[in-house]
């Protein structure tokens, strides 16, 4: 691999990073597991000590963690909570002891387990808690005092008056608060949170800390970060002396004087994963004394005392009991592994996807199997291998009819997805229901999976157009529905009709035409009746579309059934105008066909703000720098884009220069 390979690969590990950066610290979403997230952040760092002219200062090898959210007041961390250097092998946490032994006279180490959670820091004055924040990126991070007093495992007052105290643990949520509040949101028929660290953070982080305490969260504190009042030399008699003021310690903590019994320790705490009642995701070796964590000091990132031993992701076997078949929407026949339920990363699992035939086929997935699984970002379940097949078990075959309708399927398109071919498939329509009134879509409130059913099972509606011939007196045969539920539910069906155009488009359940889409065909065409007359050329000649979101709409147009569907749409008072046509827009405009790049965090604006900006002015938003780019408006912290924006001699503005083009418009 040349230099400008490597260069490529480097500025592709830290987008990559960045943008799961985001996902973890700032949505509470993230996509990739610990270990899969670590492991590119080791590549980078290997190519930036290997190739230091490659380092950029804006690298993500040189931050802790995510940044402050704008809906919280920042919070200057005087004591910067720091992040800890990740090791992956026995042979790395040797290192790290001869590395310590260098430095230090016969170091004793404390190993205690890693709790998978948020960390905040909690100030004490006069043995009153006065003051709660998030770590953020370790020197700022987030005001969150109010959330912090719900969390009634954190004492509000210390047994002992000290003057100050700054202490850091971790907030969590106990695996049984985390099963109960996700089956409470599947009964109101919510998004779930897809673990109890992405709950725990999701919880926090509310505006209204009356949601945070329903979430019953729980706290470990594990660091003393600033005392006034006692003096302490050590982590063990900091923990003995955090247990005496109130507060809740790590359960189990042990002291070592060796190499080799750290690694025993941190096997044993390993052991334990699936049997402690909350998720770790590590373990954590801290040099005791505070003597020596003085001497040792810090890096730029990391402090020199401590390390963390980050666990593999956790694999299991279990049998293969079937293969379920759903079918979606839009007819793609899912195969669903059951298997015999098991306990994988803190939580019970029994299902996982099998994706399609092809990934059947490569693993040779048999129904009997004893199969390998373990979580994808210890979130989703999957089928990692099959470590033995039954005797006499033979190949899986995905079903060549529909197991809801029967009709024959089929591969389209070489898709790897096989489909029903029946557009009257009963599994298709309530698929297709529940898009129909879906947030994006209709928006209809109270339309939730299990009432839709209901009216589906009850012979009330056999399309989605037939919600908008329902009565009061429908509804009231459902069980459960009361005479208030009743009109709140036909008052937002009829509230629906005045969707914008992009809504009901949206809702039609078009293969391809995502919301981004349908928002662009409103945009040019400007009615229902429009969109539904244009030619494939009309519609390719979009910005945005490709040839076969083109060739997916002219065709479903073309049908006689959706023909007779819109038809019904006008008949029923459905809006079938755009509502927010876009302002025509002078060709002198400075923004007129420009193509922009925003970068970096900007005073006044948020990105997207800035984006609606230059879009109604009649320019583009692109999410990368190249030689078809007018303009970089960039902010603080800008980084690459900035920098390849200066290569290629591209503009660059800053926010005022933005705000003089505005005002020029």
């Amino acid at each position: 691999m040349d230099i400008n390979e490597i260069k490529a690969r480097a500025e592709e590990l830290r987008q990559q990073i960045n943008y799961h950066n985001i996902r973890y610290y700032n949505e509470d979403s993230p996509e990739i597991s610990d270990y899969e997230y670590d492991m590119l952040l080791r590549e980078l760092e290997q190519i930036e000590e290997n190739y230091p002219q490659l380092k950029t200062p804006d690298s993500p090898t040189a931050r802790v963690g995510g940044e402050a959210a704008a809906k919280f007041s920042p919070v200057e961390h005087i004591v910067p909570m720091e992040s800890l250097h990740d090791s992956f092998s026995h042979d790395e946490i040797r290192d790290f002891d001869r590395r310590v032994r260098e430095n230090a006279d016969s170091p004793a180490y404390v190993v205690e387990p890693k709790i998978d959670g948020l960390s905040v820091s909690a100030e004490y004055r006069n043995g009153v808690f006065v003051r709660g924040s998030t770590r953020g990126d370790g020197r700022v991070g987030e005001d969150i005092t109010d959330n912090l007093k719900t969390i009634r495992s954190l004492p509000m007052k210390l047994k002992k008056p000290l003057p100050y105290l700054e202490v850091r643990g971790e907030v969590y949520m106990s695996i049984e608060s985390f099963e109960k509040l996700t089956a409470a949101q599947e009964e109101r028929e919510e998004k779930t949170f897809k673990n109890p660290r992405n709950a725990a953070a999701g919880s926090l982080r509310q505006k209204d800390a009356r949601i945070t305490k329903e979430r019953q969260l729980d706290i470990f504190v594990f660091n003393v970060q600033q005392i006034e009042g006692e003096e302490l030399d050590s982590h063990v008699k900091s923990l003995e002396y955090l247990k005496e003021l109130g507060f809740a310690v790590l359960p189990f903590y042990y002291r070592c004087g060796s190499a080799d019994e750290v690694l025993e320790r941190i096997e044993e705490i390993g052991m334990k994963r699936g049997e402690l009642p909350f998720q770790i995701d590590g373990a954590v070796i801290k040099v005791d004394s505070f003597d020596q964590r003085a001497a040792l000091g810090s890096t730029s990132k990391f402090p020199k005392w401590a390390e963390a031993y980050k666990y593999p992701p956790e694999e299991k076997e279990t049998e293969l009991l079937d293969v379920e078949i759903n079918v979606g929407r839009t007819g793609v026949l899912t195969p669903t592994a059951i298997f015999a339920p098991i306990t994988l990363a803190g939580t019970t699992v029994s299902r996982a996807t099998l994706h399609n035939e092809d990934f059947i086929r490569e693993k040779d997935i048999r129904i009997g199997d004893t199969v390998v699984l373990r979580k994808a970002g210890e979130i989703i379940p999957e089928v990692v291998s099959v470590s033995a097949h039954r005797e006499g078990s033979v190949p899986y075959r995905m079903p060549r009819s529909c197991p809801s309708c029967g009709s024959p399927v089929a591969f389209e398109d070489g898709e790897a997805a096989l489909r029903c071919t029946n557009t009257d498939c009963p599994a298709q329509l309530m698929r297709h229901m529940i898009h129909f009134v879906s947030r994006d879509a209709m928006d209809i409130e109270g339309l939730g999976e299990k009432v839709l059913q209901k009216l589906v099972e009850n012979g009330l509606i056999n399309s989605p157009l037939d919600l908008y011939r329902l009565t009061k007196d429908d509804i009231m045969t459902l069980e459960k529905k009361k005479d208030k539920s009743s009109d709140n539910l036909i008052r937002a069906i009829e509230g629906s009709k005045n969707n914008d155009l992009y809504r009901i488009v949206y809702a039609l359940g078009i293969r391809h035409i995502g919301l981004k889409a349908a928002k662009l065909l409103a945009d040019r065409f400007g009615s229902l009746d429009a969109v539904a007359g244009a030619s494939e050329e009309d519609i390719s000649a979009i910005e945005g579309f490709g040839e076969i979101m083109a060739k997916s709409t002219a065709s479903y147009f073309a049908l006689d059934e959706s023909k007779k569907l819109v038809e019904e749409i006008k008949a029923l008072g459905i809006n079938t105008k755009n509502l927010t046509e876009k302002t025509a827009v002078s060709e002198d405009s400075p923004f007129f066909g420009k193509t922009f790049v925003i970068t970096g965090t900007l005073p006044n604006y948020k990105r997207t703000e800035a984006a609606a900006i230059i879009e109604s002015l009649g320019g583009k938003v692109a999410s990368s720098v190249s030689k078809k780019t007018d303009f970089v408006l960039a902010g603080d912290e800008a980084g690459s884009k900035l920098t390849k924006a200066q290569t290629l001699g591209i503009t660059v503005i800053d926010e005022a220069q933005f705000d003089a083009m505005k005002n020029n418009a």
